[in-house]
């Protein structure tokens, strides 16, 4: 069953114990991959799957939903200012 997107055949080979696949320039860019990418290798149903991993989208009030007045970090105190600081 073939998705979208460029095909192309690469070959396996051998890189110190492991193995490795070159991924040609047309993919990386149809997948929006860039090289230093951390991604997630699995196994699926005989397949092997390749997929980015993407930092989550957090949402202000998420983050803040359970801050309570008993949870709230102290101020901290880093002295008076020190040469031309204007606080």
């Amino acid at each position: 069953m073939r998705r979208g997107g460029p095909t192309v055949q690469v070959l396996i080979k051998k890189w110190g114990n492991s193995a490795s696949v070159r991924i040609p320039a047309t993919v990386m860019a149809a997948a929006s991959l860039s090289v230093d990418q951390a991604v997630e290798v699995r196994e699926e149903n005989g397949r092997i799957v390749i997929e980015p991993i993407r930092a989550p989208a957090y949402a202000l009030e998420d983050l803040l939903a359970d801050m309570t007045p008993a949870n709230f970090p102290d101020e901290e105190g880093f002295g008076p200012p020190v040469g031309e600081e204007a606080w």
